[in-house]
This record gives structure tokens, C-alpha cells and sequence, in this order.
């Protein structure tokens, strides 16, 4: 007998299942986003570049750590010699170089974070074309670097109070200041808000990038770094708001307040200059976050 066995065709079913993905990278997002989540996420990227910009200046050079102590040093007896001596401005009974280093001291952080944010973009066209990395990272990494270059002349400027303190000289020290972080945090977000501000429009405005060197140069003079305020309110009573204005003016007189004891000191100057600064900073923050988006196609 032949057994005929006839067999159903088997079905054979194909499950698709999505891909899972770590990490979805979308081209467009809220302006305002300041990505805090992918920042921390990178947050070993963001210490490995601020060690590559602190290692990166002194490297290769002969005298190393050095150089953060020698520019603010040779620049405040250049003010000394020739603002405080041969042009004779006051320095309202303050030790001329002790007036001189507090302002440089602010000043240079500021100029530091404003200048090298201004060129983010330009600078770093290359690698945002090939890798993904929260954007915010490289202007965040500067403030850092340029902090801790701060702190160093911030030594320097402690061990000349203390100089000056052993020679007796006539400064006071007060409680005003502790709002020494409060200060060193406007310096850095005004910095960081205008250099994003900058480093945007200088994607399609190239020439800008040559004005930024020359005009934080001139802009200097309109801040109280070789001058009181004082001084300028009695020689310039007509110009004098104009420096009253500029927001870095009430954070060198405050700084000055607190660690010399003489300076021109105002709770609502100060606070103003706060709002300036957060404003700057959040407006930078839209103009950076939304450049980013279609830069590289102009850079």
C-alpha cells in the first residue's frame, strides 16, 4: 500500500520590530532649550576641553603657569606709570596699583570669555560638521578655562592686599565682599551672552570678527578700569551715563567696594546691571541655539 501523506504548507511569519536607539538626534527644538540634560551627559567632554585650553597656553613655553601672572602684572604698572603718574587721575586714596590690579582683574576675565566665546563658530566649524555634541559645550568650556585663569591673578591680587596691608597703607576690607560670586557670575554670563551674540552674527558678517579684538579694546575706556566713577561724574557730568550704563561698570566699582572699601557702590545699579545680564544672556542663548541649527552651511 502507498501511503500518500500530504503536508499543510508552513506559514512562516517575519516579526519587524523597531530599532532602540541610545540616543535620537533631531534638527529642530525649542530656541530657548538650553540642552542641560545632553550638557551633563557631556560633562566629561566638557572637562577634557577646558584642561586642552588651560594645558594648551602654557604648554611648550618656558616659563609655563607663569604667564597668567605676568600680563596683568606688567599691564598694572603700565596703568600705574601712566595713568596714575603721568596723567594724575585719583584713585581716591587707594594705592595706585592695588586700584589698578582690581580693575585689570575683572576686566581681563570679562574681555577673556566675551573675545574667545565672539569666535565659537568660526573656530570650530570642522568638528560641529562631523560630530555631535551639545553645541553649548564649547562657549560653556571657555567661561570655565578663562575661571580658572581668573582665580590665578585673583592670587595675585590677594598677595599684593596683603603686600600693601604689611606697609600699612589705607584700604579697607568689608562685608561687600562676599558678593564676590555674585560678581564673578554676572562677568561670566555677560561674557558668555555677548560672545554668543557675536559668534551668530559672524557667521554671515564676517568682518565683525575684526572688531571685536579693537572694539572690547575700546571699550575698556568706557568702564571704570583706569578711572573712578567718581572722577568721571565730576569731570564729565554730560558723558558720565554712558559709562553708568555699560554693566560691567557697576561689577568693577562693587568689586573694588568690598575689597579696597572706596569705589561708588549701589544696591540698584548693581541690580540693573543683573537684569542687563541675564536678558543678554538668554537673548545669545535663542540667537546661538537657533544658528546652530543651519550654520554650517554659511560658515
Amino acid at each position: 500500500m502507498h501511503t500518500q501523506v500530504h503536508t499543510e504548507p508552513q506559514m512562516h511569519t517575519q516579526v519587524h520590530t523597531e530599532p532602540h536607539w541610545d540616543m535620537v538626534i533631531e534638527p529642530h527644538g525649542n530656541i530657548l532649550d538650553l540642552k542641560i540634560k545632553d550638557v551633563w551627559h557631556y560633562r566629561d567632554l566638557l572637562w577634557l576641553l577646558v584642561r586642552r585650553d588651560f594645558v594648551s597656553f602654557y604648554k611648550q613655553t618656558i616659563l609655563g603657569p607663569i604667564w597668567f601672572f605676568i600680563q596683568p602684572f606688567f599691564t598694572t604698572i603700565t596703568y600705574t606709570f601712566i595713568f596714575g603718574n603721568l596723567a594724575g587721575i585719583s584713585t581716591e586714596g587707594i594705592p595706585k596699583p592695588l586700584f589698578y590690579m582690581a580693575g585689570i582683574t575683572c576686566w581681563n576675565y570679562f574681555a577673556e570669555c566675551l573675545t574667545k566665546t565672539s569666535t565659537v563658530f568660526k573656530d570650530n566649524s570642522l568638528v560641529f560638521g562631523k560630530v555631535y555634541f551639545p553645541r553649548l559645550i564649547m562657549p560653556l568650556s571657555i567661561v570655565l578655562s578663562n575661571l580658572v585663569r581668573f582665580f590665578v591673578q585673583m592670587l595675585l591680587f590677594v598677595m599684593m592686599l596683603i603686600f600693601f596691608a604689611i606697609k600699612g597703607a589705607s584700604f579697607n576690607l568689608n562685608l561687600y565682599a562676599l558678593l564676590f560670586p555674585v560678581l564673578v557670575l554676572e562677568m561670566a554670563l555677560l561674557g558668555l551672552g555677548l560672545g554668543m551674540i557675536i559668534s551668530a552674527m559672524t557667521t554671515k558678517y564676517r568682518d565683525l570678527a575684526f572688531l571685536v579684538t579693537f572694539g572690547v579694546q575700546l571699550l575698556m575706556y568706557g568702564t571704570t578700569v583706569i578711572y573712578p566713577l567718581s572722577v568721571a561724574r565730576e569731570k564729565y557730568p554730560g558723558i558720565s551715563w554712558v559709562i553708568e550704563a555699560n554693566p560691567i561698570t557697576p561689577v568693577i566699582e562693587t568689586f573694588r567696594y568690598g575689597f579696597l572699601g572706596e569705589g561708588t557702590f549701589s544696591w540698584m545699579s548693581l541690580g540693573i546691571s543683573g537684569a542687563v545680564t541675564i536678558l543678554i544672556t538668554i537673548f545669545g542663548v535663542v540667537i546661538f541655539n537657533k544658528v546652530e541649527r543651519n550654520f554650517i552651511d554659511t560658515v
